[in-house]
């Protein structure tokens, strides 16, 4: 499922990777560029297995590893309520 940002999500791409901010609460968080590639690839519209397909390609890591590091991404960016 492609991913979205609520509303109150800011994003900002860094030289190392890209930052979160969460208007609501002001927090935020820096994504390093493994989970901007990730977050990239979700935001444009494809699914979970195309951003670990994108791992794979640029980091040159198991499938099976890819897959489950961008499961737990998502998980996380859901529980913490900045992304739906």
């Amino acid at each position: 499922m492609p991913l979205r940002f609520d509303a109150h999500i800011s994003t900002a791409e860094t030289d190392y990777g890209t930052v979160l901010l969460d208007e609501r609460a002001g927090t935020y968080w820096e994504l390093n560029p493994t989970a901007t590639l990730v977050v990239r690839t979700l935001l444009d519209g494809g699914e979970e297995t195309d951003a670990a397909a994108a791992l794979v390609r640029e980091f040159d890591i198991d499938r099976a590893q890819a897959q489950q590091d961008v499961e737990v991404l998502v998980g996380h960016l859901r529980e913490a309520g900045l992304a739906s």
